[in-house]
């Protein structure tokens, strides 16, 4: 089957889709967008995040035709060509969250939505938000302080500026 849908703002379609093929995969393999992380496959990681129609979601656990005429946005959507890095992404940089990389695709997905529904979230907040996406370098100290930064730089105004 083909499926049409917007990825990162941008109209895509992707043809000879099986019915079983999960998001994640179409995403990685056939448009060429290794953002989102293929870990667990069974949605306990959240290495795949992703929005779907604005809302998070894991995309290995999204068959591919599910999101026929819809808005899917991955990490690699948070950034743009005007700005660069989306504030999220440069506060955990700065903050020296990225550590192997792995699981920091879906943190910045999860994070970047927390911010947009609460730019000053509590550090209770913070660990809820983030509570399905699991760190094997179990850094989430570096990731608590990159999501502080991050919010500190949203509320301030200053997307680049080291506020800690």
């Amino acid at each position: 089957m083909r499926v049409t849908f917007n990825a990162n703002g941008r109209p895509v379609e992707a043809d000879d889709v099986w019915e079983g093929e999960s998001l994640l995969f179409m995403l990685r393999e056939r448009l060429g967008l290794p953002g989102s992380k293929n870990a667990c496959e069974q949605g306990e990681c959240g290495s795949c995040t992703v929005y779907l129609d604005g809302a998070p979601v894991c995309s290995c656990l999204v068959a591919a035709g599910q999101v026929q005429d819809r808005e899917v946005r991955t990490v690699e959507g948070l950034a743009d060509d005007e700005n660069g890095l989306d504030p999220v992404q440069q506060a955990f940089i700065d903050a020296g969250a990225v550590q192997c990389g792995f699981c920091t695709p879906g943190l910045l997905v999860q994070t970047h939505d927390l911010l947009e529904r609460e730019p000053q979230p509590s550090d209770n907040d913070i660990r809820e938000a983030l509570s399905g996406n699991l760190c094997r370098c179990t850094g989430y100290e570096k990731i608590m302080d990159a999501v502080r930064l991050a919010s500190a730089r949203k509320c301030s105004g200053n997307s680049s500026e080291v506020s800690r």
